[in-house]
């Protein structure tokens, strides 16, 4: 319902839950959704119950309206390349961001004028997210002067990098913007521009 408080959880580093919690946002619920934090695993690890049973559902009465303003296409990413206000943001490790490894796509390397924010690097050993201070002084070294409004970012097909998103906004930043279509859609366009290396 538009008045329901949701609980995201997954049982890997958040990346899954946050995409649940970014398509909300992107569909107007901005109130009332949270990430289990640490997941299933901190969950486990705090004695909690589980259970096998399969839940009594109940419609709900959400409805959504998806905000087209958090979506970057393709075609508005490439032409925004190159301008120095915009920070391009890339969740995938270093390796696959300097194009030495690609495990998943054909084509290897990364986005122009990216810079790497391995998405896993937003949380300690634990698997929970690092305190709010000290993600705001991560992505503030990758935003530099740059305003946090210019700010996209995608990874691999769209996941991780709404990990990055919902870490920015546990560090007090706006929400920002995602290409969706992230590598995997970039490098279908021979036209577009791949760099390897840092």
């Amino acid at each position: 319902n538009q008045d329901s408080d949701i609980v995201l959880y997954d049982d890997a580093p958040g990346a899954f839950a946050a995409r649940g919690w970014w398509l909300l946002a992107w569909l107007g619920k901005r109130d009332g959704v949270y990430l289990l934090d640490g997941g299933l695993k901190a969950w486990h690890a705090a004695g909690q119950k589980l259970s096998l049973d399969v839940p009594d559902v109940q419609k709900g009465a959400f409805a959504g309206h998806a905000d087209e303003s958090l979506l970057v296409s393709a075609e508005a990413l490439q032409a925004r390349l190159g301008q120095p206000e915009m920070t391009l943001i890339d969740a995938r490790a270093e390796p696959r961001f300097r194009g030495e490894v690609e495990p998943i796509d054909p084509v290897a390397g990364h986005i122009p004028g990216a810079v790497c924010a391995a998405f896993n690097e937003n949380l300690g050993p634990d698997s929970r997210f690092l305190p709010a201070a000290q993600l705001k002084q991560r992505f503030a070294a990758k935003l530099e002067d740059r305003s946090p409004d210019d700010l996209v970012a995608y990874c691999g097909s769209g996941v991780t990098a709404c990990q990055n998103l919902f870490a920015l906004s546990l560090a007090g930043y706006p929400l920002g913007k995602l290409y969706a279509g992230s590598w995997s859609e970039w490098i279908t366009d021979p036209t577009h521009e791949i760099t390897t290396g840092a």
